[in-house]
């Protein structure tokens, strides 16, 4: 029997592929440090599990395609606090930023469209892409230049017929590159010029650590009709588990399509919009704490990281990723031998690997992504697994 052509293009997580080995060594007794995913263990408000305890309606139904209008507004309020207005018609409830994606991918894409990004980028987005049918044109950024990509002439050479928008993470995931006001309005700019959608993925928006101004592209009036935002409560308040997000636009023609997406999945969960409602009316002071525990976090692996000789990496601005390029030719295969042959007191480490960050050919293949989402004592630690398994690996 034949499966989909499109999916056999697609390529599992790198975020999660190496589960299977990695169950296998906890079930040998090996304690993992988990490096490899965005799962912070940053306690989840309790304002969350205060609106889950409370919701008392006898029938659980199902919500409207277009959202609930308690979580619709908590959206609206947050975004009008940045001084943006949003009609509820410009802010469509989805089952995490990851749906958001998909749905936006799948209504702006056909077979043989392009869609540029700067790489290292997110890996899931290949999948929603390539199941639409279209291609990524990636801009190549580097380590040693910040991972900068923000230059017109850079941007337009990955720009040309079949080109239909431009997607962009900032804060960045993998990087931890943060565009300033002044190059997001140049991206915002070439998207326009061009006549092109952009997709601006502000799920790590709070997490910047050499500022407290919350820049969102839906601040630049002028660029409304090319704009397109995915959030989600997963990072912001640690609620990964909730799968609720959002794609909001003021674009009228892109949302009243992306709303077929949204009818034939039903709806987003109901209880889950009603709790993360209470979530975006936190006090903004909120993140205050997360921040600094954030940077402590992230200065004890720059930390760790430099500590090791050979290996290359950047001091991220925001998020909670780094990218590190590792003396080893194979980051896959060190991986595999870091949970199948070697362990330090029992101990090893689970990051994930960094070709499939990016979409030039040969790129990535010795470089990682760590997430720096576990306590600091424990980052420490797996820094100093990893700086131990290098040599020991090198000199097997």
């Amino acid at each position: 029997m034949k499966l989909s052509s499109k999916m056999d293009r697609c390529r599992l997580s790198p975020m999660r592929k190496f589960n299977p080995y990695a169950d296998a060594a906890k079930a040998r007794g090996i304690k993992i440090y988990h490096l490899n995913i965005g799962q912070p263990d940053v306690a989840t408000p309790k304002a969350y599990y205060e609106a889950l305890a409370n919701y008392a309606d006898p029938v659980l139904s199902y919500a409207p395609s277009s959202g609930i209008n308690e979580y619709v507004d908590s959206v609206r309020r947050y975004f009008k606090r940045i001084g943006v207005e949003l009609e509820r018609s410009e802010v469509l409830p989805t089952m995490g930023g990851s749906e958001a994606l998909q749905m936006t991918i799948a209504t702006l894409l056909d077979d043989g469209d392009e869609i540029v990004i700067p790489e290292p980028f997110y890996p899931n987005y290949h999948t929603s892409i390539t199941l639409a049918g279209a291609t990524i044109r990636p801009i190549p950024t580097y380590v040693e230049e910040g991972y900068f990509y923000a230059d017109k002439a850079r941007v337009e050479a990955c720009i040309n017929e079949n080109t239909r928008a431009i997607l962009m993470t900032s804060p960045g995931n993998p990087t931890g590159n943060v565009l300033s006001r002044e190059e997001l309005q140049l991206m915002l700019s070439i998207a326009k010029e061009h006549n092109l959608f952009i997709i601006c993925d502000e799920v790590y928006r709070e997490f910047v650590y050499d500022s407290d101004d919350l820049v969102s592209a839906l601040q630049y009036e002028e660029y409304k009709d090319n704009v397109i935002v995915i959030d989600s409560v997963s990072k912001r308040f640690s609620a990964c588990g909730a799968r609720v997000g959002v794609v909001i636009s003021k674009n009228k023609e892109f949302m009243s399509q992306v709303m077929k997406w949204a009818q034939c999945r039903l709806a987003t969960p109901s209880v889950d919009q009603l709790a993360s409602a209470a979530l975006y009316d936190l006090d903004p002071s909120y993140f205050d704490e997360v921040k600094k525990e954030y940077c402590l976090r992230r200065d004890t692996c720059i930390a760790g990281l430099q500590a090791i000789p050979g290996v290359k990496c950047r001091t991220p601005r925001g998020a909670f990723y780094v990218m590190a390029a590792l003396p080893v030719e194979d980051a896959d295969d060190f991986q595999m031998w870091l949970l199948n042959e070697f362990d330090d007191n029992g101990e090893t480490i689970l990051f994930a690997c960094g070709e499939p960050f990016y979409g030039t050919p040969g790129r990535g293949k010795n470089e990682i992504r760590i997430a720096y989402t576990i306590n600091a004592p424990d980052i420490k630690r797996a820094m100093e697994i990893l700086k131990i398994a290098l040599e020991k690996y090198n000199n097997r």
